[in-house]
């Protein structure tokens, strides 16, 4: 390899191994990914509230399975707890959780919007929060039940879209958490709006909330934050079993591809990238040719008999019955030469009886061949047919010659 491409070579290396030391060395960006899965630490996982809800409540389970499926399965009572960005429970599946509820037990149920039949069945509706001169995104979230302190506000700022229930069955609700813009420090709320209500259901009651961030690893490690989501699950009765959903969540809890290893794992994923760049480099300076194809040259065809055939084709129909003869008489000579090994300088009667043996010809025949040479020679011009005799006799002395056969 050449100087040059050695050079080349390192060159490309060195870039390679900055690019990587960079990378490496460069702060892991933020995954704000809105998952709400319970084992997942990004901000908008919910691996604080899950471990928060495991001390405080006497029983915890994980439910991975559609609450259909789950209550029809399992003989269950306490409180069921969904949270998660959008929820849809379908006609079928709410139907059992109402009939559920309304045997005695708790469901609450956060997210950034609820389905119209559920709305339709609590008599509520929701609507969008009015954030035209909202231009940081900031809100105040409050909770208004006086024994856990009705005063205190909390700031939200990571709110893409933010809901409100703007109907309510005043003899049903209850009220317990309020919404507003963000007004800045020490100011007070105004036009408050319902994020969070409460509703009896037959034996059993009801918790909705337009809040489902409050669940979130981001909301609750901003302190105080942490004491808005203690008052929520105040509402709930932790000596009962708890349920909470892992079914609804934005989040995948598990993980098919194989590769999720690797690219999670800060040191395999760099592996991972270099293998490929050292494929990459391989195909570039490796896996072309080192040698080129050799191609296939035809080799040049013998074409002296049909070049001498064209030749003698233009003379013969030029008229040059001469100059053919001629030829034929020096190409004549020219065979008795390398064929019959004699020499042609002296045309006598010992080489004519020389020449006939060597052949396998008569030496009457030898003799009326070489007479027809000479008298062709002395004329200036000579018929086709003439030639022609030539041609024939020449011929059959060619054909008894025992040298040639012998070498044939």
């Amino acid at each position: 390899m050449s100087k040059k491409g050695k050079l080349y070579i390192i060159l490309v290396a060195f870039t390679i191994l900055a690019i990587v030391v960079l990378e490496m060395n460069k702060p892991k960006a933020i995954n704000w990914f809105p998952s709400y899965a319970t084992h997942h630490k990004i901000p908008f996982g919910t691996y604080v509230f899950n471990n928060q809800l495991k001390r405080v409540a006497d029983s915890v389970s994980i439910v991975d399975r559609p609450p259909f499926e789950y209550l029809k399965n399992n003989n269950i009572s306490g409180t069921y707890l969904f949270y998660n960005g959008g929820i849809e429970f379908g006609k079928e599946e709410l139907n059992s959780l109402l009939d559920w509820v309304s045997s005695g037990n708790t469901l609450i149920v956060a997210a950034v919007n609820f389905e119209t039949t559920l709305l339709d069945t609590l008599n509520l509706n929701t609507k969008s929060v009015n954030t035209f001169d909202n231009f940081n995104n900031e809100y105040q979230v409050k909770l208004v039940n006086p024994a856990i302190d009705d005063s205190q506000t909390y700031k939200y700022d990571r709110s893409t879209s933010f809901f409100h229930f703007n109907k309510i069955d005043t003899l049903k609700t209850s009220i317990i958490g309020l919404i507003d813009t963000y007004r800045g420090e020490n100011k007070p709320m105004e036009d408050t709006l319902i994020n969070t209500i409460k509703q009896r259901f037959g034996d059993g009651e009801i918790i909705l909330s337009t809040f489902p961030q409050a669940f979130t690893n981001y909301f609750i490690l901003q302190s105080p934050n942490q004491d808005y989501t203690a008052g929520l699950l105040s509402y709930i009765d932790t000596s009962k079993p708890v349920y909470v959903d892992t079914y609804y969540k934005t989040g995948k809890t598990f993980y098919t591809s194989p590769m999720y290893l690797f690219l999670n794992t800060k040191s395999l994923k760099w592996a991972y990238y270099l293998m490929l760049i050292g494929a990459l480099i391989y195909i570039i300076f490796e896996g072309k040719r080192k040698q080129r194809a050799i191609p296939i040259v035809k080799s040049l065809k013998n074409q002296t008999v049909d070049f001498t055939r064209t030749i003698a084709n233009m003379y013969y129909e030029s008229g040059k019955h001469k100059d053919i003869s001629q030829h034929k008489a020096h190409h004549f000579l020219e065979y008795i030469r390398n064929t019959l090994h004699l020499s042609t300088a002296e045309i006598n009667t010992s080489f004519i009886n020389n020449l006939a043996a060597r052949s396998n010809n008569t030496v009457d025949d030898t003799k009326a061949l070489f007479q027809l040479i000479e008298s062709l020679n002395q004329k200036n011009d000579i018929s086709p047919t003439e030639l022609e005799r030539l041609n024939t006799l020449i011929e059959q002395f060619k054909s008894h010659n025992q040298w040639k056969k012998t070498k044939q």
